[in-house]
């Protein structure tokens, strides 16, 4: 784990109650390493939960997030960075949906995905796994 967090850094870090007995840690990393951190994203996440016992980590890429237009104006703001945003929340899983193999992985955190969304972006979002067919 030393080698590959070599030339790995974050930006800042900081914690968000999900509910009155639960919290995450979110880590923003730097946009330019966000693959390297998507790399060893799994077992760097694993690792960082043992140390802070108790607390859903999740790491986030650092982006610019324009302020909403002025009333009346024809400009739209883009949403990319949060559909990007939101992509790096559930990173194991996808945003059409949550896969099933992921399950047993992301479970446990799905209330924690849509607090520090809302906490980030300011919108609602509900994240859960599709129904098994019978």
């Amino acid at each position: 784990m030393q080698i590959t967090m070599k030339k790995k850094r974050i930006i800042t870090s900081s914690q968000i109650d999900v509910s009155s007995s639960r919290k995450a840690v979110v880590i923003h990393v730097p946009y330019r390493l966000s693959k390297a951190f998507r790399r060893v994203h799994v077992k760097l996440v694993r690792e960082l939960e043992k140390k802070f016992s108790g607390k859903d980590v999740i790491l986030i890429s650092t982006r610019r997030i324009l302020r909403p237009p002025k009333k009346g104006s024809a400009v739209q703001r883009p949403r990319t960075v949060h559909e990007a945003m939101l992509e790096d929340i559930i990173l194991p899983g996808e945003i059409v949906y949550l896969h099933p193999k992921e399950r047993n992985n992301t479970e446990y955190k799905l209330e924690t995905f849509s607090a520090v969304y809302r906490k980030l972006a300011e919108k609602d979002v509900v994240f859960e796994f599709p129904g098994t067919v019978a």
